[in-house]
């Protein structure tokens, strides 16, 4: 194994969706990532899943490793010839002490190279509404450390120069020098009706802002009760927040959203919830694997032009139903005449990918909606096919049965228990840090109830509002012990998030 090299990687102030392509391509490709504290770790879900992940995350007064440590791990992982991530949050340059890293590297000899971030100076107080320049009030900007020893004889600011020279004043890392640095900023003539903005954990669900004047903003803060990490904004652009406060608006702002579904068929609604303001953890509960047998669905796929109508009651069905089709190499042209019923829009979606369009779709997407609406016709004789879960319920298949029709349900997927980080999701949900679950099946309740305690069911899931995507998920959650306080009333991804908007918005 050659010598390796290490990645420089800034993961921005906290929403993961700041890091750059490079720094994400770059994530995707470690062999070891060594990441902090302030980087998301939902980050972490785009490493690979035999990468080695070392936490090397700081704190006041508590640290996971000394600089010198980390600084080592960095240098004799590249030199046992590995692809070494340090994941650091904002930009690796700026108060990220990534130059003496580069510095220790570039020693020794080891490739390195830097990859910028978002800065938290600039990304928190963007995400606060504040611009940090701006024509009409700024025109200068200073990135300062807040976090200078107070007892310092001779402080490396020069405060003469920074509070009458400089329009806007960024301090990192300085909640607990801010009497100090009111103090400095008033005895070198800064005036006491500046604006000031305090933002805690900015860019993420628990984002808060105060602000108020050099005068008050310490005894606001006390106030608040805010602690670190803070980033203080000091200039007249802090004005500016009453009009341009876009994301603290947003319907789902503050809240963090477990999304439940298979892996890898979350994204699109982890991209809605971040577009309603939310943070969305995606966390599967359930896993699609092949059928154990491929025999009932093999002989009822040579035997297509048999049917009269096939139903297909959800995506993962339709995907595997027509793969299988394709390793068979049996043409699409094989359906014949046969109807084709798709139980809602994402079903019918998927199998329109296929070339195929729908000649039914309930109203109401539930097994009922499809019963409902074939009441007007005969059926008597007519060939089902319901290539769907193994464990899919059985209130359709009796049903066309009890009205005449020949039914054969065939397993085409299997839903299995995900094997998520179960000691992760406990941390959260006893942390409060989850706000919201959200459940897209009746699979994926059960699943996520069996990774929890029994006796801290009660506890763990105080305060969080619980979600679901129609009656029937809704009344498996409440058969578990679930309360459930928002169920939606279109059956899709779209109505239970609107329904979720709903219902902070009443609440």
């Amino acid at each position: 194994m050659g010598k390796g090299i290490v990645y420089l990687v800034g993961a921005g102030p906290g929403d993961p969706g700041l890091i750059t392509l490079k720094g994400l391509r770059c994530l995707q490709q470690a062999d070891v990532v060594v990441y902090d504290r302030l980087a998301s770790p939902r980050l972490l879900s785009f490493v690979r899943e035999d990468a080695e992940l070392i936490y090397a995350g700081k704190a006041p007064g508590r640290h996971s490793f000394a600089q010198e440590e980390i600084n080592r791990i960095l240098a004799e992982k590249a030199e046992q010839g590995y692809r070494v991530v340090r994941l650091k949050g904002g930009d690796p340059f700026v108060f990220g002490r990534g130059g003496e890293e580069a510095n220790y590297l570039a020693e020794r000899g080891i490739p390195f190279e830097v990859v910028p971030g978002v800065t938290s100076g600039i990304g928190v107080a963007a995400y606060a509404g504040i611009p940090v320049t701006h024509r009409d009030y700024s025109s200068t900007v200073a990135l300062i450390t807040g976090n200078e020893d107070p007892q310092k004889e001779d402080s490396s600011l020069r405060w003469q120069h920074l509070a009458p020279g400089v329009d806007t004043l960024v301090f990192y890392m300085g909640m607990r020098n801010l009497p100090l640095i009111v103090k400095k900023l008033l005895e070198h003539g800064r005036a006491p009706e500046t604006p000031v903005a305090l933002v805690t954990w900015g860019t993420r669900p628990e984002q808060r802002t105060v602000t108020g004047t050099l005068a008050d903003i310490e005894e606001k803060a006390r106030q608040a009760g805010l602690s670190h990490p803070v980033i203080i904004v000091v200039g007249e652009v802090v004005k500016l927040r009453e009009k341009l406060a876009w994301y603290e608006q947003k319907p789902l702002f503050g809240k963090r959203v477990l999304v439940a579904r298979a892996r890898g068929q979350g994204g699109s609604m982890a991209e809605k919830i971040e577009a309603l303001g939310g943070e969305p953890w995606e966390f599967p509960t359930i896993a699609i694997a092949p059928p154990e047998d491929f025999g009932p669905l093999d002989a009822a796929i040579s035997r297509l032009g048999e049917f009269d109508w096939v139903v297909f009651t959800s995506a993962n069905g339709v995907e595997a139903f027509f793969g299988r089709m394709r390793e068979l190499r049996v043409d699409i042209r094989a359906l014949g005449a046969a109807k084709i019923i798709a139980i809602g829009p994402r079903t019918r979606e998927a199998v329109e990918k296929y070339g195929l369009f729908c000649d039914l779709m309930p109203e109401e997407f539930v097994a009922e909606g499809i019963v409902a609406m074939l009441q007007e016709y005969d059926l008597k004789g007519k060939k089902f096919l319901l290539p769907r879960s193994d464990i899919a319920r059985k209130a359709l298949p009796q049903a066309l049965a009890q009205m005449g029709a020949e039914v054969i349900e065939v397993p085409a997927y299997r839903t299995l228990p995900a094997k998520g980080n179960r000691e992760e999701l406990l941390k959260m949900l006893r942390e409060k840090k989850l706000h919201v679950l959200t459940f897209t099946s009746s699979s994926t309740v059960r699943n996520f109830v069996r990774l929890l305690p029994e006796n801290e069911l009660p506890s763990l899931l105080e305060g969080v509002t619980v979600a679901c995507i129609g009656p029937i998920t809704a009344e498996t959650a409440k058969e578990l012990g679930l309360r459930v306080d928002v169920v939606a009333s279109k059956y899709t991804v779209d109505g239970l998030l609107e329904a979720l908007v709903d219902y902070f918005r009443e609440g």
